[in-house]
C-alpha cells in the first residue's frame, strides 16, 4: 500500500508537469515527482523493527550476525541525501529560468510565450 501511494504521488506530479501551462506549476510538479522517488527509495531500505546501522561495543559483543539481520540498510538513505542536494540545485536552476522568462515576457503561461518557438 505505501508503494502505491508513492506511485500516486508520482502520478500527481507527472500530471502537473505535463498538463499545466503555468511554468511555476510545472516546476512544482517536477519537485513532487522527485520527492515521490525519494520517498520510494527510503521505503525500499526500511526494515520493520530495524535499528540504526551504528556499531558500538554492545553490538560487537552480541554478534555481528544479529546486528546485520536487524539493522536498516543505509545505502538508500545516502542515495536520497545525495538526491535531495541535486534536486535543490535543479530547483534553483528551474526557478531562475522561470524568473528570467517572466522578466523578458511578463508571463508564466507557456502558451503565451510565442517567441520561444524555433
Amino acid at each position: 500500500m505505501p508503494y502505491a501511494l508513492c506511485f500516486l504521488l508520482f502520478m500527481i506530479g507527472l500530471y502537473c508537469a505535463v498538463v499545466k501551462k503555468n511554468m511555476v506549476k510545472i516546476v512544482i510538479g517536477i519537485m513532487v515527482m522527485e520527492y515521490a522517488v525519494n520517498l520510494f527509495l527510503i521505503m525500499l531500505g526500511y526494515r520493520f523493527g530495524g535499528v540504526a546501522p551504528i556499531i558500538d561495543k554492545g553490538q560487537l559483543e552480541a554478534g555481528m550476525e544479529q546486528f546485520i539481520s536487524s539493522s536498516v540498510d543505509p545505502l538508500p538513505q545516502a542515495l536520497v541525501l545525495t538526491a535531495i542536494v541535486i534536486s535543490l540545485g535543479s530547483l534553483a536552476l528551474m526557478i531562475s529560468i522561470c524568473i528570467r522568462t517572466y522578466e523578458k515576457y511578463g508571463t508564466f503561461d507557456i502558451t503565451q510565450i510565442r517567441r520561444l518557438k524555433g
